[in-house]
């Protein structure tokens, strides 16, 4: 009973692994999805990039944009650091 358990166990895992490989469209989807996605990470180190270059800190985050890929529409700067989703 176990060694079919164990059999179906491996037949889904490698149907799923089969499956994403041939599906290779929404695994770039689902990347760029996440790559998009910025965190108040990203634009702290963002900041401190812009700071680095310009010797003080931005007052807004569209002055942020060549330090970063993905939106960052959602954040503002707040003192100095990023202030937004996840901060």
């Amino acid at each position: 009973m176990i060694e079919l358990a164990m059999a179906a166990a491996v037949t889904v895992s490698i149907s799923g692994v089969s499956y994403a490989a041939l599906n290779p469209q929404k695994l770039e989807a689902d990347a760029r999805v996440v790559a998009n996605q910025a965190t108040c990470r990203t634009v702290d180190t963002a900041i401190v990039a812009y700071v680095g270059q310009h010797g003080q800190a931005p007052k807004t985050v569209r002055q942020l944009k060549e330090y970063v890929d993905g939106d960052i529409s959602r954040y503002r700067i707040v003192d100095g650091v990023a202030a937004g989703p996840g901060c």
